[in-house]
């Protein structure tokens, strides 16, 4: 309840708070290739659910590149504004959007798409859909650079799937089995920590 509590009053501030960003953010993306602001796609959410996430665009439209899930460093999609836009995390910021209706939380496991959720492990899969996905969380601040990794693998794909993914869904288990307030608190904390200091 806490939790929940919290998630609506932090989404609904930055909501507000955040709006002449969102602007501005709106305003670079349609300057800078045609399309929509937001980029939408399905997600898992809570018990295996799927939802439309909500993300900033920072890729150009293109249905010839739409089945490619995996972005890396470099990537030819990527529009000039969106790269400054994926540096800084803004692609991110819409995603109050979807805590404030409830799909999502502001710290919980980072919601995958459907072919990825696919591969988890039996146990892994219960215990990470358990709860509902986050903006942010340990898995997020450990992969930052998680596009900069895979840009140096000869087969991102596999790369993600055999060496990143394991790794996060072991982090967001653990943080299923011993989440707490105070410990979101430590996790959004250090999640600004990381994006600043970087």
């Amino acid at each position: 309840m806490m939790k929940r509590l919290f998630d609506i009053i932090v989404s609904l501030l930055g909501l507000i708070l955040l709006s002449p960003l969102f602007l501005a953010v709106a305003v670079a993306i349609k300057r800078d290739s045609p399309g929509p602001v937001f980029f939408r796609q399905v997600r898992v959410g809570k018990d295996g659910r799927s939802f439309r996430i909500h993300k900033f665009r920072s890729m150009t439209v293109s249905k010839a590149h739409n089945s490619k899930e995996i972005t890396v460093s470099g990537d030819a999609r990527i529009t000039r504004s969106g790269a400054w836009i994926r540096h800084w995390k803004l692609d991110e910021l819409p995603q109050l959007i979807d805590v404030f209706l409830g799909d999502m939380s502001v710290v919980g496991p980072r919601p995958e798409v459907p072919r990825y959720v696919a591969v988890y492990p039996e146990d892994l899969r219960r215990i990470v859909l358990s709860v509902r996905p986050g903006i942010t969380d340990l898995a997020s601040i450990r992969f930052r650079h998680e596009n900069d990794l895979l840009a140096r693998a000869s087969d991102p794909e596999r790369a993600y799937r055999e060496q990143i993914l394991p790794e996060k869904l072991r982090l967001q288990s653990e943080y299923v089995r011993t989440r707490s307030f105070v410990g979101d608190l430590g996790i959004v904390i250090a999640t600004f920590t990381a994006l600043f200091k970087h």
